[in-house]
């Protein structure tokens, strides 16, 4: 069950195509995770629809048209409710063939949401039981990665210089906070301090607009060439 999800706010403005690419990406695979996110994307998405034509209509002031724009929109939400259906149909199909979007890293394979589709294209780069992928995104302050933690693994304990978005796609991880499962969207900042753990492993997406700060341990070590890491 997915207990954590974007807020209002950030379903709003990816339905308007207002984020940048790293945070849309984290929306449109969370919503192929999530059956009640993607039912208020669509309902947003028709929403708005409706917005611009009523505002076309309304700036051309032309009433002999508006059956000709009822029409219209007729045609046009019965279109994009046809394509929801058929990604909902397209979701449910469990696809079991590797391609681009999928990924294998230690032994484990793993099919990714159908966003990430044109994203794998660079190597896995890590150290022990943490592994990551860097995403070319475009964005010159943002870093978006996929990150493996094999069995057993964890990130040490570390707080934020600015914020963190950890999108989980598969397995477990807990944290002091609480224990996460595939589809949970989790947002942090300055103001929290965590250790995120694993038993059976994961894989999470994640975004980074500033290094992370290491607070306990050798890994304070890292600190100082924090820019160079994150």
């Amino acid at each position: 069950m997915i207990n954590y999800h974007p807020d209002q706010h950030l379903l709003s403005l990816h339905a308007k195509g207002e984020l940048p690419l790293s945070m849309s990406i984290a929306i449109s695979a969370h919503a192929e995770l999530c059956a009640h996110c993607q039912q208020q994307l669509e309902q947003m998405t028709i929403a708005l629809s409706e917005q611009q034509f009523e505002q076309v209509n309304a700036s051309q002031h032309v009433s002999e048209h508006a059956a000709d724009l009822d029409s219209l929109l007729g045609q046009f939400l019965s279109s994009t409710l046809d394509n929801l259906d058929a990604d909902d149909n397209a979701e449910q199909a469990p696809n079991t063939v590797p391609g681009d979007n999928s990924v294998t890293i230690k032994g484990q394979h793993y099919v990714l949401p159908r966003v990430f589709r044109k994203q794998i294209n660079a190597s896995w780069q890590g150290i022990g039981k943490v592994s990551r992928l860097r995403l070319d995104t475009g964005e010159p302050q943002a870093r978006a990665s996929l990150l493996h933690i094999a069995a057993n693994g964890e990130i040490p304990e570390h707080t934020h210089k600015g914020s963190e978005l950890t999108l989980l796609l598969a397995g477990e991880f807990s944290d002091c906070y609480n224990t996460y499962k595939p589809g949970d969207f989790m947002l942090l900042d300055q103001d929290h301090e965590h250790s995120p753990k694993t038993t059976e492993g994961c894989l999470c997406y994640t975004i980074v607009d500033a290094p992370l700060y290491f607070t306990k341990g050798i890994s304070k070590l890292l600190n100082p060439i924090g820019d160079l890491l994150y």
